[in-house]
């Protein structure tokens, strides 16, 4: 029986809800990429992560809305550091640099090149249909980094650092996922993301320090609402509704809708940070996205099983 107060949604509903979070987090990636301008990165996200960690915690102790806050073993514990937490620093480290170095927009693609990623990693090469297909699919995907990188190479700037981070960014994406999938053994997903956001900002932060050191954040009240706006609406409220659309819909039909996030991140960037949306851009989303969808389609049920070749 769930819990909470979103319960019993229509498939409207939870639609709703997956949008309003793409909405939200196109707009947390659009504001990582100004505030990292300012402030250095790993300080950005130490502080996000912290911040929005402890929140979803005191959402999980006295409310109901994501379930209960069950009491953690001294092995739990120790996998959230080690495994979630540790995980996640990382990949918000190569995140956050990666939005230095290029474009929201860019970052943002890469990381819907996660399900390719993901494909890949649990499925070695075989000799069988699904195997081919999820190998194309995965070529698709190359052939858009391919396009995104080429401009920066051809100019030589330091522009491909960033495409590089961007791609590590969404390939320890997969990483985490599959280390919350363990976790997710015994803790709920609301419970697995709190406990890793505020020990991989505690994590992160001896590096933050460094940071600090070296560069001086400047301390604007634009930065500031940016930040909260980050913290509240990209973290605790989008992770709420996300994981509320979890709990009524298979975590493959939910995920599905993660492929636009791009677009959402391209069309925040454009109207607040004027990023231009180039036809290369374009070019790399339709190759990207062509390639997830058909790494996921089950085209078994689509064609029917008598126009593919047995296994």
């Amino acid at each position: 029986m769930t819990h909470g107060v979103l319960t019993k949604k229509s498939n409207g509903a939870i639609i709703t809800m997956i949008l309003v979070t793409i909405f939200l987090w196109g707009g947390s990636n659009a504001g990582t990429k100004f505030m990292v301008k300012d402030w250095p990165p790993v300080f950005v996200g130490s502080t996000r992560f912290l911040c929005a960690g402890w929140m979803l915690l005191g959402v999980l102790k006295w409310t109901n809305w994501l379930g209960p806050l069950n009491p953690l073993t001294p092995r739990q514990n120790r996998d959230l550091w080690l495994h979630g937490g540790l995980s996640l620093a990382l990949y918000i480290i190569c995140f956050n640099w990666a939005m230095r170095f290029t474009t929201a927009s860019h970052v943002a693609l890469y990381l819907a090149m996660s399900p390719i990623w993901a494909l890949w990693w649990d499925h070695p090469p075989a000799m069988s249909w699904r195997s081919a297909q999820r190998y194309a699919a995965a070529g698709l995907a190359f052939a858009g980094v391919a396009v995104l990188f080429w401009p920066s190479l051809r100019s030589g700037n330091s522009g491909w650092v960033g495409e590089v981070l961007g791609v590590t960014a969404s390939l320890l994406w997969v990483y985490f996922g599959r280390q919350c999938r363990a976790l997710g053994s015994g803790l709920s997903g609301a419970e697995v993301s709190a406990h890793t956001m505020w020990r991989a900002g505690i994590l992160m932060m001896p590096v933050a320090m460094i940071e600090l050191v070296k560069s001086t954040p400047v301390w604007r009240l634009d930065l500031v609402w940016v930040q909260a706006y980050c913290i509240v609406a990209g973290g605790v409220i989008a992770y709420a509704l996300w994981n509320n659309a979890l709990r009524h819909w298979p975590t493959s039909r939910v995920f599905l809708f993660n492929n636009l996030v791009a677009p959402s991140t391209m069309a925040w960037a454009w109207l607040c940070l004027n990023e231009p949306v180039t036809r290369t851009f374009w070019a790399a989303m339709t190759l990207v996205i062509a390639g997830v969808l058909l790494g996921q389609a089950r085209w078994e049920k689509i064609l029917g099983s008598n126009w593919l070749p047995a296994e």
